[in-house]
């Protein structure tokens, strides 16, 4: 029982498996999956289908987390990433031709994947601390979105486009099917290959790891770059789902929710270690206060206020000396005493 109290998702599962109880008291039918013209329908899908943007982002700050290292500017990836897809998405002709929204999807992609690198390139090549390196594309790259939208919300009426955030393939929602494909590849490659080892070796030592013959900087530069593809599906699913872009508001704020799902799925902030399937559970617990949120009704000017404690009090439970001092009182060492006594006894 004390092996499964200490083990690092024991609590974050706790949290989850409360926090979906508690919607039971205010929504009906909470826990109910029902199939509707051959799709599954329910909370419960809700839940995993709108965190889906934000678990893809997450995943990719684990890995730029484990390096020792953050990345500011995954929201605003996010929305260059979305905002050229639609972009070019509007000037087809056919919006609706396969090979153009893949060629707009690929071309998003590609540039995502290289303003990842380039954050890579500047904490790794020219040694940038990352948070300033990530925090110039955090600024630039909000102004680079509105840029490609020209300060106007982009929309699109594409029904392959449609489908990557907001369609169904094979009763489930498309997004929750990528989400499982990348984080099998990503558990595939850390887990069952030696990148997750150069991982955590460069995050609890970068000389170290230099001098024992890991290229520093090519992991660097490989984890931002994924981190910057995950921005970019993720910017993708976010625009389909409401078929426009908008250059100012999509990703906001979700690069300061990808770090906490990061921590509260148990990847320290220095770095050396990480937890793929913590980051999940993290990721699934702030999409399920968001629900829960607005199924109890707080009032909108008080919910990231309400957010926020509820965030601390699960930081809070999570730690072990938090725990220690509020539910453990130390015990006196009784047998010290009499030790020490019968010690002084057989000297004298």
């Amino acid at each position: 029982m004390s092996r499964i109290l200490k083990h690092r998702l024991f609590w974050p599962l706790v949290i989850l498996v409360a926090l979906l109880a508690l919607n039971l008291f205010f929504t009906d039918n909470f826990f109910k999956i029902q199939m509707k013209e051959g799709h599954l329908y329910g909370s419960l899908i809700d839940i995993v289908r709108f965190g889906a943007p934000l678990i893809l982002v997450s995943l990719g700050m684990t890995l730029v987390i484990a390096t020792s290292g953050i990345d500011l500017s995954v929201g605003s990836v996010v929305a260059i990433a979305g905002a050229l897809a639609c972009l070019r998405i509007s000037g087809l002709s056919d919006q609706n031709s396969v090979g153009g929204v893949l060629g707009a999807v690929g071309l998003a992609l590609v540039l995502s994947v290289v303003l990842g690198a380039w954050n890579g390139f500047l904490v790794a090549g020219i040694g940038i601390q990352p948070i300033i390196a990530t925090l110039i594309l955090m600024v630039a790259g909000r102004g680079l979105a509105q840029l490609i939208t020209d300060g106007q919300i982009t929309t699109v009426n594409s029904s392959p486009y449609k489908l990557i955030g907001g369609g169904y393939w094979l009763t489930l929602p498309f997004g929750i099917i990528i989400v499982a494909v990348v984080l099998a590849l990503t558990a595939f490659l850390t887990r069952r290959l030696a990148l997750g080892l150069l991982i955590e070796s460069v995050g609890g030592n970068a000389e170290a790891s230099r001098l024992a013959g890991i290229s520093a900087r090519g992991v660097l530069m490989t984890v931002y770059a994924f981190c910057g593809l995950c921005a970019g599906i993720a910017g993708l699913m976010i625009s389909s789902n409401v078929s426009s872009a908008d250059g100012n508001n999509a990703g906001l704020w979700i690069e300061l929710d990808a770090i906490l799902a990061v921590v509260i799925g148990g990847t320290p902030l220095s770095g050396g270690r990480f937890s793929l399937s913590g980051t999940v559970l993290g990721a699934l617990i702030i999409q399920t206060l968001t629900t829960t949120i607005y199924s109890i009704g707080v009032p909108p000017e008080t919910t990231l206020l309400f957010k926020a404690l509820v965030v601390t009090i699960v930081c809070l439970i999570q730690s072990p000396a938090f725990r220690a001092k509020v539910f453990h009182r130390r015990r006196r060492p009784i047998a010290a005493r009499p030790a020490a006594e019968e010690k002084v006894r057989v000297s004298a």
